[in-house]
């Protein structure tokens, strides 16, 4: 079911607003929509480390791998749990910390032109027919408030820093998700 977007929100989700953006430059179109995934610990799933690490409370000694999370400012526009639950944490109106360094088709830094939406996911484990579901409806309505990000443009975090991510492995089934569009 396609949502309303109303200033950059999701209507009818939880939204968990990070302090992690800024605004886009004026000149950015939004034109890019990059799938990522995550879980945290690696390979685990649930415990709200994820809503955590994007509002900056992420507590480093939780497990031994966040050590290297201490103090690091990320965040995405929004997240689909493994249920199919959706969560917002920046306006797609701002720029959300999701890609780092990145490009696409010769054009620096996705973040300033892009939506990023993290699956909550890793390579070892199949992602959830309800995260493909959410998928397809937020994508739907997404491109309905945002018509520039066409099917052509919907990559992966692994298309946009290859040599640093491989996201969103190779898990998700890019051809199942791009025929329900």
């Amino acid at each position: 079911m396609i949502k309303i977007i109303h200033e950059g929100w999701l209507e009818g989700i939880q939204h968990l607003p990070s302090p992690f953006y800024d605004q886009r430059p004026s000149d950015a179109t939004l034109d890019l929509l990059v799938i990522h995934g995550i879980s945290l610990p690696a390979n685990e799933f649930g415990g709200g480390f994820i809503d955590d690490l994007f509002l900056g409370r992420l507590d480093s000694t939780a497990h031994p791998s966040f050590s290297v999370l201490e103090g690091l400012k990320v965040s995405a526009h929004a997240c689909i749990f493994r249920d199919g639950t959706i969560k917002q944490y920046v306006s797609f109106l701002d720029r959300a910390w999701h890609a780092g360094r990145s490009s696409y088709q010769g054009k620096i830094e996705c973040n300033d032109y892009g939506i990023g939406i993290e699956l909550e996911g890793c390579d070892k484990y199949p992602y959830t027919d309800a995260q493909y579901t959410s998928l397809l409806h937020l994508t739907q309505s997404i491109q309905k408030a945002y018509p520039r990000i066409n099917n052509n443009r919907i990559v992966g975090h692994c298309d946009v820093a290859p040599e640093r991510k491989q996201d969103p492995w190779q898990s998700f089934d890019w051809q199942r998700f791009l025929s329900q569009l």
